[in-house]
């Protein structure tokens, strides 16, 4: 059963277990003429005795003591001494949190902290805090009641990437990296005096891992001694529990491959050229206008975050990620200039840049390959450099060489030697008739072309021994003497195609010169003459007369019409022609409907001359004849 705080608490102990760089006066200083010593650091004298007791309810101590509370306080007072160079500034904090000076918590001039009055929220550790330029130095001591233990925690997260030891409070997020030498310190308060127990992931440490006063030792930290590690303290009144969890860091490293880049080359095709960055630097030459893909293969704990640069900068480039940016896709190469790329990839333990360059293959023209010889044997065989454009070693297609500048191209005689004998024939002469048959001639000679360019006249007998001579005359435009014949044209009296405006029309034959008539297919290599043409004439002098509108068949309704007359007349007589020969012209409309408006507010009387045929015929009941014929219809 825990104590109330109002009950008496009987004399006062020293039952705080605390570090053991607390529990010793610094051997390097002296207290008497630290002061007047070269620079130092500050440092806080530690006395281990007992709490002192002014009087029934005043509490005096130094720091690394336990101050046990009891009903009959009323005043405690916690000295701190700091020697150091230039003179320590003096703070106090309470369970990691400064103090916050009020009319009960009092800073006294010599640097001690009152505590007017105590009661149970003053409970805790409380941390003397001494610093000059040179560094600081920090002692705690506890202010508990008798009961449950207290325990020194820190809620701060301590982060160590280089020292070989690292050492935290309970309380506190440990990472550090491999290999190093972790300590968590466990200071502990309490009247009774509490016992100590180490956990990891809630299962009890052997003794072998602790030290003396609340310590834990982890030594030489693998991935395996990450995990939440528990201090608790208890005693006959109660027992309290803190964890700090262990974080073992691992830097980034370099991986020799990459599975995520080899399950995007299987997913978009493996025709895209890849490469993996080194620390060292590695390098890729790609084709102008293609794509490539760079991978990071990096590992570390946590995993690293990774940046892409491109010569030192961040990208600028035509880019995609892939595989949560491990893997870098540049698109269209040939919009970026030769550089460096390299990712960045860090973690809280630190980082690592890795390397490559892409070379860009350019195109160029190619002249290492030779045409045909333009002639077998004379004086006047070439040959032309075949032009060609070459990629990385193979040909591709021409144009991707347009914008290089071509290379002079230098023709080499080839095939320079004396031609067998052949015959030799000059252009065929002009026929001499444009048709019904003519004849043309050329020329026939045996002749020997020479290496030098003259030609050598020879012997029919040489020529034919190799080939047939050829013909010398030949048979020309054998085709008929024909033309077109056209006769004269016809009257001007035609379809109207416009006022005093017709068509006339005339025959064309295809006739030879003699007047024998042939088919049209004879002519068609011939100019066809026209067989219509537009002509003037008063027979298409006409238009389109209209009367007036006849007065409406009804004043109301909806089947009130009127009429006109339309004729077509002559413009200069003004007599009716036939209606075909306005047909060049709309003909304009010759009956309407009228005066469509509601007849129910109108007085009951005829709108139509035939009411008396409508009520003979008894057709007054149909409501169309009806209402047009109210007033018949109504005696009716």
């Amino acid at each position: 059963m825990e104590y109330p705080f109002h009950r008496h608490v009987s004399g006062f102990t020293s039952s705080l277990r605390t570090s053991s760089a607390e529990a010793f006066l610094p051997t390097s200083m002296n207290p008497t003429n630290g002061l007047h010593s070269p620079h130092q650091k500050p440092a806080i004298l530690r006395k281990i005795s007992a709490a002192q007791q002014l009087s029934a309810s005043e509490v005096v101590t130094h720091l690394g003591q336990t101050v046990v509370l009891a009903s009959g306080t009323l005043s405690v007072l916690l000295h701190c001494e700091a020697v150091g160079n230039p003179k320590p500034t003096i703070s106090w904090a309470k369970n990691g949190e400064e103090v916050k000076y009020n009319d009960r918590m009092l800073l006294q001039p010599d640097d001690s902290l009152q505590i007017l009055a105590p009661v149970e929220a003053d409970v805790g550790f409380y941390a003397c805090n001494a610093s000059n330029a040179l560094g600081s130095d920090s002692v705690s001591i506890a202010v508990t009641l008798a009961g449950k233990p207290l325990i020194k925690a820190s809620r701060t997260t301590v982060i160590n990437t280089e020292l070989p030891t690292v050492t935290a409070d309970i309380g506190s997020t440990v990472k550090t990296i491999q290999r190093t030498n972790v300590t968590i310190s466990c200071q502990v308060a309490g009247v009774p005096e509490a016992e100590v127990t180490w956990f990891k992931n809630k299962v009890k440490l052997s003794p072998a891992h602790h030290l003396h006063d609340g310590l834990l030792l982890i030594a030489n930290v693998s991935l395996s001694d990450q995990g939440l590690y528990s201090c608790r303290a208890a005693n006959l009144r109660g027992e309290v529990t803190e964890s700090s969890q262990l974080l073992v860091l691992e830097p980034p490293r370099p991986l020799p491959y990459l599975e995520n880049l080899t399950a995007v080359l299987s997913s978009i095709g493996t025709n895209l050229p890849s490469v993996l960055t080194s620390p060292s630097g590695t390098k890729m030459t790609i084709s102008p206008g293609s794509s490539a893909l760079i991978g990071c293969a990096v590992d570390g704990h946590p995993t690293p975050n990774i940046t892409w640069l491109y010569s030192g900068k961040p990208l600028s480039l035509r880019h995609r990620f892939l595989a949560a940016g491990q893997i870098l896709q540049i698109l269209n190469i040939s919009d970026a200039p030769e550089g460096e790329f390299s990712c960045l990839a860090q973690n809280e333990a630190g980082s690592l840049l890795q390397k490559t360059s892409l070379e860009i293959q350019d195109y160029q023209w190619s002249v290492d390959k030779l045409m045909a010889c333009s002639a077998s044997c004379g004086h006047k065989g070439v040959q032309v450099p075949q032009l060609r454009c070459l990629l990385d070693g193979t040909e591709v297609n021409i144009s991707n060489c347009k914008e290089k500048p071509k290379p002079t191209l230098q023709p080499i005689a080839c095939n320079r030697r004396d031609c067998p004998s052949r015959w030799m024939v000059t252009s065929w002469s002009p026929c001499t008739r444009s048709c019904g048959g003519g004849i043309q001639m050329r020329r026939v000679t045996c002749q020997r072309l020479t290496a030098k360019g003259s030609s050598v006249p020879m012997s029919n007998e040489t020529c034919a021994q190799a080939s047939k001579r050829p013909v010398d005359t030949q048979n020309c435009n054998r085709q008929l003497c024909v033309e077109w014949v056209a006769s004269s044209w016809g009257q001007c009296n035609g379809p109207c195609i416009g006022s005093r405006l017709a068509v006339q029309h005339r025959q064309i034959f295809c006739q030879t010169k003699d007047g024998t008539s042939v088919s049209s297919d004879q002519c068609s290599a011939l100019p066809r003459p026209l067989s219509t043409q537009n002509c003037w004439t008063d027979i298409c002098g006409v238009h389109w007369r209209v009367s007036l509108w006849t007065v409406c068949t009804a004043t109301c309704g909806n089947y009130g019409f009127q009429s006109r007359r339309v004729d077509c007349v002559h413009i200069r007589t003004n007599k009716p022609v036939l209606e075909h020969y306005c047909s060049w012209r709309p003909r304009p409309v010759n009956w309407q409907r009228c005066n469509i408006t509601p007849c129910e507010n109108m007085e009951c009387r005829d709108t139509t001359r035939y009411c008396e045929k409508v009520k003979q015929l008894k057709l007054c009941q149909l409501t169309q004849f009806k209402s047009r014929c109210c007033g018949t219809c109504g005696k009716a």
